[in-house]
């Protein structure tokens, strides 16, 4: 029983420990250039498609076949859409926000990044059923690479009009469901190898949809020119770097 709970409690402080640290990088940010912010959302885009490239998909490949992969994929795909027509439907009758498409962005990569997380999770968990070491290091290195995708978040709900201590509580609610996932991994231990599968690739699904539906499209509305096509290839370079530690 105290190994699963210190196990949970190292998720919990880990998954959010990245993405809550990239919030408030992002949200204290005092640049509100247009070529930043396209530069920024494009960049997260960029990671986005190198994390479901070179880490999620290869990982659920290895574990099952092709069929539950894509099964998984869709399903996350699918899932996303009803959240962003979930969020449309929320704030379509509210005049709060005066940038209300940056806010849904926002709103939007942190609902990805929670399902993302929790993948996550079920890594560390089921690393440290495997030795101490492995969990510590999946821990950290998970930590690391979420700094980015909370900036990614942050920056265009800062942006939008948000205040920037509720921008910074919704980035580290986004990295709660490490947590969970780490607890699961560590109580399953042995997990089946179909569930992984499916959980990675949901949260690949819903990666490509976050970068293809929102991230990309939103910053093409702000700025068109070379810079952001930059930044897509910068967090591309990133993310493949990120995904071998």
């Amino acid at each position: 029983m105290d190994t699963i709970l210190n196990t949970t409690i190292l998720g919990l402080i880990f998954g959010t420990l990245g993405t809550t640290l990239g919030g408030i990088l992002g949200a204290t940010m005092k640049t509100k250039s247009n070529k930043f912010l396209s530069f920024i959302l494009e960049f997260a885009a960029g990671l986005m498609v190198a994390i479901v490239c070179f880490e999620l998909i290869p990982e659920a490949m290895e574990v099952s076949n092709m069929l539950t992969v894509i099964m998984g994929i869709i399903i996350g795909v699918f899932i996303m859409i009803f959240c962003d027509n979930l969020v449309n439907y929320k704030y379509s009758k509210k005049n709060v926000f005066k940038m209300n498409s940056l806010i849904k962005t926002g709103i939007i990569v942190g609902i990805g990044l929670a399902i993302h997380n929790f993948p996550e999770g079920l890594a560390i968990g089921s690393g440290f059923s495997a030795s101490t070491k492995l969990g510590l290091t999946l821990a950290v290195a998970i930590a690391l690479h979420d700094v980015p995708e909370g900036i990614s978040m942050a920056v265009p709900m800062k942006n939008g009009g948000m205040k920037t201590y509720k921008v910074i509580l919704y980035t580290f609610l986004s990295g709660l469901t490490t947590g969970v996932g780490a607890f699961f991994g560590i109580l399953i231990g042995t997990i089946s190898e179909q569930l992984i599968s499916i959980c990675l690739g949901f949260a690949a699904g819903a990666m490509l949809y976050i970068a293809a539906g929102e991230l990309i499209p939103e910053s093409h509305k702000i700025y068109k020119g070379r810079i952001a096509y930059l930044g897509n290839i910068l967090g591309f370079l990133i993310g493949i770097i990120s995904t071998q530690f």
